[in-house]
């Protein structure tokens, strides 16, 4: 009735593929009723076709045209195998987006002329992200870099390393800051002056440590066209950080 394979003890050894023409017709004396009977001398007729256009296209099927055209789609299909390999997925665009987004992921910053919300909003940012510490190394602080770290959760420890150059914070505003933001600790050190850009550190010693390298004092940030990058390779400036450690406490102009 049906193809199979069979062993001399009988039974089927594995599942049959398909039924053949004659078994087609040993289903017709078995099946009763109208409908039966018809649907199994339409099979018949399909596999009467069937054979009659493999014989009468027995030429074309074996031509090589029909080779070189079975061997052209099978290259197709490997080539758009590998472009779907190359192409961008929704996924992908996902990932994009999701970088695009999400502060924690943003690594720079770029300000123009008169864009001082901006950068506002991108200290407080990289401010906010801290778990332990902060590390500032400017030259050139004023009240406004020590208003911008209010975004500083609780018991995150603040360091600014400054020399104060042109005195532009002064230790009446120092001390007005601390006394409207008193759980902001921050510790004022020198930088021994050898330090010519601006950097803030977070978390150092941490597994989420993180440096940012400054274009320009924070006290100025939105002034004039500037940047913030943050820095890929933190270990080349551990012995720097590790050195500014073993600095005494800076001293702040009493001047008004």
């Amino acid at each position: 009735m049906c193809k199979n394979f069979t062993s001399s003890w009988g039974g089927t050894r594995k599942l049959p593929y398909a039924f053949t023409e004659q078994g087609i017709y040993m289903l017709m004396t078995v099946l009763k009723g109208d409908l039966a009977v018809k649907q199994s001398k339409t099979l018949i007729r399909l596999f009467k076709q069937m054979k009659d256009f493999i014989v009468q296209s027995q030429d074309v099927m074996e031509s090589p045209a029909l080779l070189k055209l079975s061997l052209q789609t099978q290259r197709n299909t490997n080539d758009i195998m590998q472009i779907r390999q190359q192409m961008v997925t929704h996924d992908d665009i996902s990932i994009i987006i999701r970088d695009f987004t999400d502060p924690k992921i943003k690594k720079d910053y770029l300000f123009y002329n008169g864009q001082t919300v901006e950068a506002a909003i991108a200290y407080n940012e990289i401010y906010s992200s801290a778990k332990e510490s902060v590390y500032i190394i400017d030259d050139y602080i004023g009240l406004k870099s020590l208003v911008l770290l209010k975004s500083v959760a609780e018991n995150v420890k603040i360091t600014i390393f400054t020399d104060n150059r042109n005195h532009n914070l002064h230790r009446s505003e120092f001390n007005d800051f601390q006394h409207e933001y008193p759980k902001v600790d921050i510790t004022l050190k020198k930088n021994g002056g050898i330090f010519h850009d601006r950097y803030i550190i977070i978390d150092h010693g941490t597994a989420s440590e993180k440096i940012f390298h400054c274009g320009g004092s924070s006290k100025d940030s939105g002034k004039r066209i500037t940047s913030i990058t943050q820095v890929e390779d933190i270990m080349l400036y551990q012995d720097i950080i590790a050195n500014l450690q073993q600095n005494e406490k800076a001293n702040i102009s009493c001047d008004a």
